[in-house]
């Protein structure tokens, strides 16, 4: 199922902005001054790149899990140099809700996103919008309004594409420049990523695209080159390669090395030379951070957008039950790292906080001290988790529990019929249990996942556990009514 990108440049001046401390409980950046100026001096902003990874599974990195043979480790260097959260969830077992809620703060259907967006006959028949309301983008607006320097860089999928030709540009959203690819408007189109082809297509290339297996490299590069362009005031940048999503081509030498076969494109081979490779480029990032003076004032942190497709028998899941398009663990926790040099002690590992992306709104924020956009305040439902990422390792309790809605209509696509992967429309996560169910109150389904994150023992039969099935049931359907449906006309009228 196609979930990919678009990219173009342009530029926007901002005034720079005095720069403001970071949180007082953080170490102070380093700064070279006179001792007359120094008393008025203040610490640097910090800069933020978000790496997330497209279908990436619980257990596809070797610093989370054994279960496959390939090590990734680059990226199991940036857990040694920070802290790695073991309960992350993202908002949607599906990538443009999945999206959605990491820029707005708020879960993924409350942005009138239930599916991956498509046609307007696609949008349409899933009762979503063709593209997220700009209004929404709360998270890089934030840091556009600080003073940032805002950029993306690579997957979009959050309008365009197809024949929605009326999304908004990317711009729009808090960016003041956009590389992306074939899924976004066409003005934020990068050549070298695809304008009129997707990435997997086989018979054709805009001339000068880069080849797919390439494709995380010059991401990698673009996002250094931001930076570099952008030295003279702290930068927030949305980095969102597309390598790990089918179909998987890895390069001619990536191939043989592991005898993946042409053709094949989805065989397991050819998605170990494909992972392998990914995180040599991800070694690259950290190099040039490195190597441009960067890494010491930059909050970097990793993870994906949903579960993996396909499994490999559950190797890419840890062995957890579900997957993409599925509410079972499989389908939406995620491996999160998070690295800041000097900030969050290096070689750590949070084994219980339960975070989410709809936490990173006000946790990004906060740890980068400044505030979020007035219209954010009284809309975002995420929690700020800073207290669990800078200094000891400190759990933080969830104020409030998680909850999903997946599967809204048939024309949203979901596991087979008879496969342990399909689950029930809604899911809720109340401390250590979780309770799966649909809209109508059928199929409960309650685990406790401290001891059962592979969702093994269902516990809804057992009478100590009536009144909890209860409880969660009525809480995630009321909250089901709530949520909206599309608003836009169909067929879409162009602006």
């Amino acid at each position: 199922m196609p979930c990919f990108f678009t990219s173009f440049r342009s530029t926007m001046t901002l005034a720079l902005s005095l720069p403001v401390a970071v949180l007082s409980f953080s170490a102070q950046a380093d700064v070279t001054t006179s001792p007359a100026a120094s008393s008025q001096e203040k610490p640097a902003k910090p800069n933020v790149i978000m790496i997330y990874t497209d279908d990436m599974g619980y257990g596809d990195l070797s610093s989370f899990s054994d279960a496959l043979p390939v090590k990734t480790p680059h990226i199991d260097r940036m857990a040694k140099e920070g802290r790695k959260f073991t309960q992350f969830y993202v908002s949607m077992p599906i990538c443009s809700p999945s999206r959605a809620a990491v820029l707005s703060g708020t879960f993924s259907p409350e942005n009138q996103l239930t599916n991956y967006l498509q046609t307007r006959e696609g949008n349409y028949q899933s009762d979503q919008n063709d593209y997220m309301d700009p209004a929404r983008a709360y998270l890089p607006k934030s840091f556009q309004a600080a003073g940032y320097a805002t950029g993306h860089i690579g997957k979009w999928h959050l309008g365009g594409g197809r024949d929605v030709d009326n999304a908004p540009t990317i711009l729009k959203y808090g960016y003041d420049e956009a590389y992306s690819t074939w899924e976004s408007p066409m003005v934020n189109h990068d050549p070298k990523l695809g304008i009129h082809f997707a990435p997997w297509d086989r018979n054709h290339k805009d001339p000068g695209q880069v080849e797919r297996y390439d494709r995380t490299r010059y991401m990698v590069d673009k996002t250094l080159d931001f930076l570099k362009r952008h030295k003279d005031k702290p930068c927030f940048i949305t980095l969102w390669p597309d390598d790990l999503h089918t179909p998987y081509r890895p390069s001619p030498a990536m191939r043989k090395k592991y005898g993946g076969k042409p053709g094949a494109d989805n065989g397991v081979k050819n998605f170990y030379a494909v992972l392998e490779e990914y995180d040599r480029q991800m070694g690259r990032l950290l190099d040039g951070l490195k190597d441009i003076g960067a890494e010491e004032n930059t909050i970097l942190f990793f993870t994906g957008d949903n579960g993996p497709a396909p499994t490999y028998e559950h190797t890419r899941t840890d062995g957890m039950r579900g997957m993409k398009l599925s509410l079972y663990e499989g389908g939406i926790r995620e491996p999160f790292i998070i690295r800041w040099p000097g900030k969050i002690q290096p070689d750590t590992t949070d084994n219980e906080t339960i975070m989410s992306t709809i936490d990173l709104l006000p946790t990004l924020t906060s740890m980068a001290g400044i505030p979020m956009v007035a219209e954010a305040k009284d809309k975002f439902e995420g929690q700020d988790m800073s207290g669990a990422i800078l200094g000891p390792v400190t759990a933080v309790k969830r104020v409030k529990p998680l909850m999903w809605e997946y599967g809204r209509t048939p024309h949203v696509p979901r596991p087979k019929a008879d496969s342990i992967d399909l689950s029930p429309k809604l899911a809720i996560r109340d401390g250590d249990f979780k309770l799966l169910v649909n809209d109508d109150n059928t199929s409960h389904e309650l685990y406790n996942l401290r001891n059962d994150r592979k969702e093994k023992a269902n516990l809804a039969g057992k009478p100590e556990h009536k009144e909890l099935i209860e409880k969660l049931s009525r809480q995630v359907i009321e909250w089901q009514k709530t949520l909206p449906h599309r608003t836009q006309p169909y067929p879409a009228v162009k602006p």
